[in-house]
């Protein structure tokens, strides 16, 4: 497993298995990998010949000084899990490497229809950030293939649009959440609960599994409203919790067959976001 962090090495690296006709995947993280960040790269290995997984902790992504500070990083730990894949290469720029001309000066990718909710509205940026990194790493990699988790289903549609407005040569592949047993979904966030916060943070998943039996299209509003208290009498702040078709964010109509539940909630400084997909009843 090549280590690169230089973007001309890893250019020059990916140009050379195209030319041999490898075909190329790429798993982009921000390191901390757990079981989820796994499970994307052992699809990446069934589709493509050459799978590229990414480490970079991405700034532009991120609305608050203090939030990028506090992201937990451990390459060396990460390295060792990637190393137990057998993958062809990591990718471990610096900040200057993707953005020379400062992060101030460093053009934003903005998805307007999708970005401005959720998680774009309680994070003003972040999905501009997303888009920019992700788009510059394409570049570079040139991959056939880029594989995303559902967790983050807002990002996974923005990264959806962002590769078919700008006819990037890339199939995007999505991977179920992963999940601790009594049913959090992994995140590198929950190394910030504390015991406490540790024991309730499931709940967020058992109210979200409480919503395919009771839906009803009329009942939107009032499943929303009731759901959002049972998280805060849980001990939760709720950021949003909310029902959508799940093939645009859009509003659920007659024609909708899938529907996401999206929610993000606070527990003490850390937030966690998660969502549930299922059938239109």
């Amino acid at each position: 497993m090549q280590v690169i962090s230089n973007p001309e090495q890893m250019r020059a690296q990916t140009q050379q298995w195209h030319r041999q006709e490898d075909s190329v995947a790429v798993v982009p993280t921000m390191g901390q990998l757990h079981a989820g960040h796994l499970s994307l790269i052992e699809i990446a290995k069934t589709r493509a010949k050459r799978v590229v997984a990414t480490i970079f902790v991405n700034p532009l992504q991120f609305d608050q000084a203090e939030d990028l500070a506090r992201y937990p990083r451990d390459l060396d730990a990460d390295l060792n899990k990637l190393q137990n894949l057998n993958i062809d290469a990591v990718f471990t720029p610096q900040t200057s490497d993707l953005y020379p001309e400062g992060l101030d000066a460093a053009p934003r990718i903005h998805i307007p229809l999708l970005e401005k909710e959720f998680c774009g509205r309680s994070r003003p940026g972040h999905f501009a950030g997303v888009c920019t990194v992700v788009a510059k790493l394409f570049n570079l990699i040139a991959p056939d293939i880029a594989v995303f988790g559902n967790k983050d289903y807002q990002q996974l549609l923005i990264i959806r649009q962002m590769v078919q407005s700008l006819n990037f040569k890339v199939t995007i592949l999505s991977g179920d959440t992963q999940r601790e047993p009594d049913g959090l979904a992994l995140s590198s966030r929950n190394a910030h609960l504390n015991a406490e916060q540790r024991a309730l943070a499931p709940q967020l998943y058992q109210i979200l599994s409480e919503i395919p039996s009771k839906f009803q299209l009329e009942q939107i509003p009032a499943l929303e409203k009731s759901s959002i208290q049972k998280l805060e009498q849980a001990g939760f702040r709720c950021d949003y919790f909310a029902m959508r078709d799940a093939a645009h964010l859009q509003a659920i109509s007659l024609n909708t067959t899938n529907i996401v539940v999206l929610a993000a909630a606070w527990l003490g400084s850390t937030r966690l976001i998660d969502n549930l997909l299922f059938p239109r009843p």
